[in-house]
């Protein structure tokens, strides 16, 4: 059973509509179907959308085999909360007007961080297994 992958995905998935709904909202409120039509705060939001959209998936997905692969949980569900962290901590950086490079740039780093945690304990976990 995946009970951590499961939570970490219900938790990131609700902060995902979110910022879907803040790019509809945007994109209502400035007549844009397309693009960002110019507008710098729609611009943000779409940033935050995509952003989200391209690291998240690989992250879940080294969550969850290093689930499958019967790692303890709680080696699971450290880097599952990083990453949800990280992605908030972006997202709400890059939304801000000004935006703050400060939480940007802690965001992606717990982001990357996280990502490179779990590529070396699912490598690490992968080959303890293969070889124990």
């Amino acid at each position: 059973m995946l009970r951590v992958t499961s939570i970490a995905v219900a938790l990131l998935a609700i902060i995902f509509i979110r910022l879907s709904f803040a790019v509809i909202q945007l994109r209502r409120k400035n007549q844009v179907s397309l693009g960002s039509g110019g507008h710098e705060e729609l611009e943000r939001a779409v940033r935050a959308h995509g952003n989200f959209a391209e690291y998240v998936p690989i992250g879940l997905l080294m969550i969850g085999c290093l689930e499958l692969n019967g790692a303890p949980w709680w080696v699971v569900a450290l880097p599952a909360a990083s990453l949800t962290i990280g992605r908030l901590i972006h997202a709400k950086g890059i939304q801000e007007s000004p935006p703050k490079f400060g939480l940007r740039i802690l965001g992606m780093q717990l982001t990357f961080g996280t990502l490179g945690v779990l590529a070396a304990l699912n490598l690490a976990w992968t080959l303890y297994l293969a070889f124990a």
